[in-house]
């Protein structure tokens, strides 16, 4: 099988932090007795990735609706 990639990922989601959070949460479901959506003899993290570039999962909310506070550069003037 071909090498999982944070770009494979991208284009279901459009957000690097956001495919990592969506991995920490899936391979914590893992750890719960979850089973993998894709069949995958590889890590939890790297089974994860696969279900996010699969489209298997999907964001929770859509980053628009998240409460992100991200700082303006004029905030520092």
């Amino acid at each position: 099988m071909a090498r999982i990639t944070v770009e494979d990922c991208l284009a279901q989601v459009s957000n690097r932090f956001l495919i990592t959070q969506m991995g920490i949460k899936r391979v914590k479901q893992y750890r719960e007795g979850y089973e993998p959506l894709v069949e995958s003899k590889n890590k939890e993290i790297v089974s994860s990735l696969r279900e996010i570039a699969a489209g298997k999962i999907l964001p929770d909310r859509p980053i628009a609706e998240a409460n992100i506070d991200i700082p303006s550069e004029d905030a520092d003037k």
